[in-house]
């Protein structure tokens, strides 16, 4: 795989403020575990995914910058050009490319975030691709599990832009490293991380609606779900 090129600091330095904002002053989101995010060196963010405000609520929360994953349908229009000036990164094809550039960012001590469920659904992390949990293996970073919770309800479309001042909740969970036994190797070594991933995810979700009255959306069988990116 050739060196690639990772994004520039500078774009989220700007668009995170732009996130809080949202976050903040358009919805009233309610943030815990803030200090379960490194101040300093690589993390992996991996949170679940209901709706589309998912990923600007989420990069305007974390306490540092960060660059996302982010499916190539979304880097059309001006709102591509915003993207790409944030320094998000386009996920195109097999995601080869976002995945190397992803492991530069944190090769250089930087946050990556990933929706690793890959769709807008239920968000309940059933399921997980294994992006993430590639990064993690090539990086040596930790994963810090993460709950998203309220930016879509039961009955809203993927699309929904919720009215002012909703009630939002954003839990990130203890970092988690990824330290496969030592006798696994190649694919086995992969889809046990893939796994650990997935699983740790979905006891971060368990965890936080425990302790919250907020409920995810009930999924309608996958017909609202929104293809994101496949890795």
């Amino acid at each position: 795989m050739s060196r690639p090129t990772a994004p520039s600091r500078w774009g989220p330095r700007w668009s995170r403020w732009v996130g809080r904002v949202l976050a903040r002053g358009l919805w009233a989101t309610e943030v815990r575990g803030r200090r379960n995010v490194p101040r300093a060196g690589a993390a992996i963010i991996v949170a679940n995914h209901t709706g589309f405000i998912d990923g600007p609520v989420l990069h305007g929360v974390v306490p540092r910058g960060s660059h996302f994953l982010i499916g190539d349908h979304m880097f059309r229009g001006a709102l591509g050009r915003i993207l790409a000036a944030a320094g998000q990164i386009s996920v195109e094809g097999a995601g080869r490319d976002a995945l190397a550039r992803g492991r530069a960012v944190l090769l250089r001590g930087d946050v990556v975030g990933m929706f690793p469920e890959g769709t807008r659904g239920a968000g309940r992390a059933d399921a997980v691709h294994g992006g993430a949990a590639w990064l993690a293996l090539q990086s040596g970073a930790p994963v810090i599990p993460t709950t998203m919770v309220g930016t879509r309800h039961t009955g809203e479309p993927v699309s929904v832009w919720p009215r002012p001042r909703r009630h939002i909740l954003v839990e990130f969970g203890e970092p988690v490293a990824i330290e496969p036994p030592a006798d696994l190797k190649g694919r086995a070594r992969q889809a046990w991380a893939q796994e650990t991933v997935a699983q740790v995810l979905r006891d971060q979700v368990d965890a936080t609606l425990a302790t919250t009255d907020l409920e995810l959306p009930v999924d309608d069988g996958g017909r609202s779900a929104t293809k994101e990116a496949t890795l």
